[in-house]
């Protein structure tokens, strides 16, 4: 079983917990987690790049000068590719660059980024964040109480009530990234130097997290 620091949602420390044994089982998949994140990051590209051939830039409608008798070389268009301004080779033009990937495949590097950053002891988890309204310096003192505040911090929270007031406290705080539990992407859990999970996004799990005795 691996185990995780628990906290309360003022920051105060409280017994650890057993993550669950279903989703935290100790195992990385290396060659998963590579192929989920080059596919996140490719499905970003807009792939709106677009280089103009000979056919698309302007001039060159008549050769620049006769064949023969100028003692220079013979030449047919100014939008020719050795010339300046002409048209490019080969260049990039829009396509599209998604990859796809199995979901269980997905759900497996997901799950091997949780364990990598448990394993590593980057992973806190901390009661339900109650927030009546938004309020960044309440969300930047618990982190600094979490001892998280100086690093990339994802926030998972489990999609309750006030799960949009914790968003809106942590959007403007520079690397701090807050989202739903359920919505987290291998790369996005990887992307962080610290995991912070809200319990009952746990919870979701087959098996529930244990609290251990002191």
């Amino acid at each position: 079983m691996i185990e995780a620091p628990h906290y309360s949602a003022a920051g105060a420390k409280k017994k650890a917990v057993r993550l669950p044994g279903e989703l935290f089982d100790g195992t990385v998949n290396t060659h998963t987690l590579h192929r989920a994140v080059v596919t996140y990051l490719a499905n970003q590209r807009q792939g709106t790049h677009d280089t103009k051939t000979r056919a698309e830039v302007s001039g060159g409608n008549q050769k620049p000068w006769r064949q023969k008798g100028t003692g220079r070389a013979r030449q047919g268009s100014i939008r020719a590719p050795h010339w300046r301004h002409g048209g490019i080779v080969f260049g990039p033009h829009p396509r599209d660059y998604r990859l796809g990937i199995p979901k269980k495949v997905r759900q497996l590097a997901k799950k091997s980024a949780l364990n990598a950053r448990a394993r590593a002891g980057a992973l806190v988890v901390v009661d339900p964040l109650a927030f009546e309204k938004p309020k960044t310096k309440t969300l930047v003192e618990l982190l600094a109480k979490l001892g998280v505040a100086d690093r990339k911090v994802l926030l998972l929270t489990a999609g309750q009530a006030h799960a949009h007031n914790v968003y809106l406290s942590g959007r403007n705080i520079p690397g701090v990234h807050v989202m739903r539990f359920a919505d987290a992407t291998a790369y996005e859990i990887l992307w962080s130097d610290a995991v912070v999970v809200e319990l009952p996004a746990l919870a979701a799990a087959d098996e529930p997290p244990e609290v251990l005795d002191a």
